[in-house]
């Protein structure tokens, strides 16, 4: 039998000779739901499809891979998006994605080294200043990622709109990624309909801006002010950011700066947003609580001012000083609103109820898992909110992850564990925690910081054991970013409580429009308890999805008896500016008026939405943010009966 070794040689011989290619740069569009890090595989989509309603906002990534020669000089740009109108200007924002590297994971089990988090504009926001996103490179083996903002203004008309992303790099390197957006004809309330207190303390933000600690109040408010603008955009509140000297304030400066916010009139993509809460953050006496409550009185604004009993007691706050902090308040400032951040059993066994107008007790101990918890914990809650003014809202915290090192929580196990801030979890626990606030029939968020660490936020974030623990912003100096104007720059982590709060909007207003049973049914799929939220950021969008397809159901227009003269499309005259005026509704939780029905939405949709929301197509598509409306099912129904509705606003 003949050898077959002179063949093997002459194989191996040819296969050493051949050339070896090497893989060359890609470009690639990406969901919203997917943290690019540098070890993340090139992929091929070259178009993302998404879905919003007029006043939303909707994101994208654009991703970049340096194959085995890297990228030098990176470029990007999208002029505008094409459709009934043109989308462009501030309402389209490309950012850099900058990282940060951990040293030391949140959780247990997540890889520790460089996360996307910082987004560095290429125009900013708040001065509309030309920054240093780009250009920048790309290394060799690597992935980068630039993210996308598009706000659908309230006057756009429904339709597909289409924007091309101009990637270049020197060398001639040229690639595309297309955007197809649909704007279903529905609006989102510029002002949330969850309330939210996310604290600031003055000082962080002095020290990571001018690096002293003694900003007078005509050096620090200008910036403040920014802060709260671009807190507005994320549809979420900044209760604490006064400076506390002089205290009280001279009102009528109090007002020229404060005022514009809590009125909704100051600059804002979203029109007419306005701040929902507003916290008393003078001394506790007598003198000041009533100075305080009379001028929020005379300006209307008692409704949205609070005063904080103390914290977490009897650990932040022993239970005796609540006590003598709520009898000082009852009485020299009857109206202002208390709040406390504690639970039922607390408030029972202390006799707290009648002091105590805003209870917020922990998500963990809301819906929990310790013996003290375990389970749905809303029902001990029912006696309490019996009594008018009250409300029940919940708040995240170190508790989640674990306050100190070894503590780590063990519900987070891969692919579950609690809503979480931090920088180095997956996009769906950042967006998670409004989902579980409608569950649970809150109707505020209070966290407890959002620039705990602002000085050293683009280099290092830890804090309470976890990686952007109360850091939500970056300092956007000069320095850091270009430009000459200081301006707050977002976070990654804010685009996605973004994107909650505007899920909490499509959960509301299906309740709203009569079938409660189905966005709890909806949230609850997604979410069978706060200790296991999924890590499927596809997940995500297609319940987003299912939401505005049964809103559709629910606010279509009947179709007309046959003979029956049907005015023309073409001829509707919308009010301000296209869209028509928002109702007024009372705000609070989600409506538990008469449920309608609960029918499915259309499967082959929501399955393709569940097997790859964010995830390449058929075609090179990347679908994201509920772009799977763009199928017949829905756009078809949608242009047949193109029935002008608007999600309920929150009323004032």
């Amino acid at each position: 039998m003949p050898s077959i070794r002179p063949f093997l040689a002459a194989l191996l011989s040819l296969t050493v000779g051949l050339p070896v290619f090497a893989a060359g740069p890609a470009v690639w569009g990406e969901g919203m739901m997917v943290k690019v890090r540098p070890g993340t595989a090139a992929r091929s989509a070259t178009e993302v499809r998404l879905t919003a309603a007029r006043n939303e906002f909707v994101s994208f990534q654009v991703a970049l891979h340096g194959g085995d020669t890297g990228l030098e000089g990176v470029r990007a740009k999208l002029p505008a998006l094409e459709g009934p109108a043109t989308l462009k200007g501030p309402d389209v924002t490309l950012y850099r994605e900058a990282l940060v590297t951990t040293k030391q994971a949140s959780v247990a089990g997540e890889p520790v080294g460089a996360w996307p988090d910082g987004l560095v504009p290429d125009t900013d926001e708040i001065a509309g200043e030309t920054r240093s996103a780009f250009p920048f490179d790309v290394p060799a083996k690597e992935a980068r990622a630039l993210w996308v903002d598009v706000h659908v203004p309230a006057g756009a008309p429904p339709g597909d709109y289409v924007g091309t992303v101009m990637v270049e790099a020197d060398g001639g390197f040229q690639r595309q990624v297309t955007a197809r957006l649909t704007v279903v004809d529905a609006a989102l309330p510029s002002t949330s309909s969850l309330s939210s207190a996310f604290l600031l303390w003055p000082p962080h933000v002095c020290r990571a801006h001018t690096g002293r600690e003694d900003c007078t109040p005509e050096e620090l408010q200008p910036l403040l002010a920014r802060y709260q603008r671009m807190a507005l955009e994320h549809r979420f509140t900044l209760s604490s950011l006064f400076p506390r000297k002089p205290w009280p304030p001279e009102w009528s400066g109090f007002d020229a700066t404060w005022g514009p916010y809590l009125e909704g009139t100051a600059p804002n993509r979203l029109q007419g947003a306005r701040m929902t809460s507003l916290e008393y953050v003078g001394p506790l006496d007598a003198a000041n609580l009533k100075n305080f409550t009379a001028h929020m009185k005379a300006k209307g604004w008692l409704d949205r001012a609070y005063v904080q009993l103390g914290d977490e007691p009897p650990y932040g706050t022993t239970f005796p000083q609540v006590h003598a902090n709520g009898d000082l308040v009852r009485q020299a400032a009857p109206g202002l609103r208390t709040m406390l951040t504690t639970n039922s059993r607390e408030l029972r066994a202390n006799t707290l109820e009648d002091q105590v107008d805003v209870a917020v007790p922990l998500v963990n101990h809301l819906d929990g898992t310790e013996a003290s918890f375990r389970g749905d914990q809303r029902g001990t809650y029912t006696d309490f909110l019996k009594r008018p003014g009250t409300e029940l809202w919940m708040y995240q915290s170190c508790m989640s992850h674990g306050c100190a090192y070894g503590t780590n929580a063990p519900e987070n196990k891969p692919g579950a564990g609690w809503p979480s801030y931090m920088l180095d979890r997956s996009a769906a626990k950042a967006r998670a925690m409004e989902w579980v606030t409608f569950l649970q029939g809150a109707t505020g968020e209070l966290y407890y910081q959002t620039v705990g660490m602002l000085s050293t936020a683009w280099e290092d974030q830890y804090r309470f054991n976890g990686n952007g623990d109360g850091t939500l912003f970056y300092p956007g100096t000069p320095k850091a970013i270009g430009g000459k104007t200081d301006v707050p720059v977002a976070s990654l982590r804010l685009k996605l409580i973004r994107q909650g709060m505007q899920d909490y909007e499509w959960l509301k207003a299906v309740s709203d429009a009569g079938d409660p049973d189905y966005a709890r049914k909806v949230a609850r799929d997604l979410i069978p308890a706060a200790s296991r939220v999924t890590d499927d950021g596809a997940a995500f969008d297609a319940a987003r999805l299912k939401l505005i397809q049964r809103y559709e159901e629910l606010t279509a227009t009947p179709t007309p008896d046959a003979g029956t003269q049907q005015p023309d499309a073409g001829t509707q005259t919308p009010t301000d500016g296209g869209t028509l005026p928002l109702p007024e509704e009372a705000a609070g939780g989600p409506s538990r008026g008469s449920p309608g029905s609960s029918s499915d939405v259309a499967p082959d949709a929501v399955a393709d939405a569940q097997a790859g929301g964010c995830t390449t197509g058929g075609g090179g598509t990347a679908t994201v943010a509920g772009g799977l409306l763009f199928a017949g099912w829905a756009l078809g129904g949608m242009r047949r009966q193109r029935a002008r509705v608007t999600v309920p606003a929150r009323k004032k």
